[in-house]
């Protein structure tokens, strides 16, 4: 897909007739509706200056009664090797396990790095099409690929720098010393466009979960970068890996707020008591959860990490690629499957679950104040034909418009 967008206006200017949400309606008690009304919204230097009453009159640009949500962000997906923009192909059969996949990408990577910086370009103007301005994207650092993964991607990000803006996680997709990757992943630690260290199944990948864990913990903390890690592994070596990092992070406070596990499917096949426990664990070392929704028949226990304050991030993972047939780049869809999974039918439920697209950035706060967008509030939003943020939600409603830093990009 090519860029979908047309840059209407930048640096500062106004915007006319935009929608914003404006409250609740209800009926004994019980959220009912959405109110909404129409406003004037000044962009100045990448930021929301100001909220105004709208003035239908004023010489601005037209945002003709659209309604303004912020911009959506991916917080796991994997831009640097993507099938998009190639000819379809789903997944093979052969290939049954990670070292099988891993087996796979040392063959493959070669030919696909050819064109990695212009399919990693489609591939987030996918993201774009949907109204996605921001992503947490793992790169492949491995013997095969070494550091040229990153750099095509960086290359493919700075020629989106205008519209699109991502942080970078260093991932180790062929083990950290299954494929001797550690002098590897040493070398993009000390790289200032790298924020995290990645992770991948330390014990059925490396055999150690803690020579492993240990590894990853130290090279965050000596290049002060964040971690996230994926496990895919459930019962006890998921829990057990789980439990360490937590452990890690509440004796080393640096890691506290920055340190993910992605995936964690273990936390899908404990008891109700186990969840809550568990959940109490993360909050307590505020490590986070970044998932994918779904993922082959495993439900997450999404409500009860939420209930106990956890940090829950959603992203697509893998877009149409080697490893998964599915992915849309949307990340309202990704909203629309929680609220179905988890009931989330209400217009007052589904109002909170865009929350899963922007990163918990929410219009109205849970008593129906208005809490976005204020002055100072970066200048990141999507403009949707849709009367509130439940209706964007059900029914995934087209984007019309999307701004980064300010950047005002218009549907060709």
């Amino acid at each position: 897909m090519q860029f979908p967008y047309q840059l209407t206006a930048k640096g500062n200017y106004t915007l006319k007739n935009v929608r914003l949400e404006t409250g609740f309606e209800y009926e004994n008690e019980e959220v009912v509706g959405t109110k909404t009304d129409l406003f004037s919204i000044e962009i100045e230097d990448g930021k929301i200056k100001a909220v105004k009453a709208n003035d239908p009159s004023l010489e601005a640009i037209d945002a003709k009664g659209y309604l303004m949500l912020p911009a959506f962000r991916d917080m796991h997906i994997h831009l640097d090797k993507t099938l998009y923009g190639l000819p379809w192909q789903a997944l093979s059969p052969k290939r049954r396990t990670v070292k099988d996949m891993i087996a796979y990408e040392q063959e493959i990577i070669p030919e696909l790095l050819k064109t990695s910086v212009s399919r990693a370009e489609q591939l987030i103007s996918l993201q774009q099409h949907y109204g996605t301005h921001f992503a947490r994207t793992h790169f492949n650092i491995d013997p095969t690929s070494g550091l040229k993964s990153l750099e095509h991607l960086e290359q493919a990000l700075e020629n989106k720098k205008d519209s699109f803006k991502a942080e970078l996680v260093a991932f180790p997709q062929h083990g950290v010393y299954y494929t001797e990757s550690a002098p590897l992943m040493k070398a993009a630690a000390q790289l200032k466009s790298v924020a995290f260290i990645g992770g991948l199944d330390p014990l059925s990948i490396d055999g150690s979960i803690e020579k492993v864990m240990d590894f990853t913990v130290q090279l965050a903390l000596d290049n002060h970068k964040g971690i996230d890690i994926h496990l895919h592994e459930a019962g006890e070596s998921g829990m057990k890996t789980i439990n360490y990092l937590i452990d890690k992070a509440i004796e080393n406070p640096e890691l506290q707020g920055k340190t993910f596990v992605s995936h964690a499917f273990a936390l899908a096949h404990l008891s109700p008591k186990e969840t809550e426990q568990i959940a109490e664990r993360l909050a307590a070392g505020k490590v986070g959860i970044a998932s994918s929704v779904p993922f082959k028949g495993t439900v997450m226990p999404i409500p009860t990490l939420k209930k106990y304050g956890v940090n829950v991030l959603i992203g697509n993972d893998n877009v149409q690629d080697y490893w998964s047939t599915f992915g849309s780049g949307s990340m309202l869809q990704k909203a629309n499957l929680i609220a179905e999974l988890y009931g989330y039918a209400t217009e007052f439920a589904l109002s909170r679950a865009l929350q899963f697209a922007t990163q918990s950035i929410l219009p109205l706060d849970e008593k129906g104040q208005q809490q976005w967008p204020k002055a100072g509030d970066e200048a990141a939003i999507v403009l949707t034909e849709a009367s509130c943020s439940a209706e964007a939600v059900s029914r995934m409603s087209e984007i019309k418009a999307l701004m980064n830093d300010g950047n005002l990009f218009w549907r060709n």
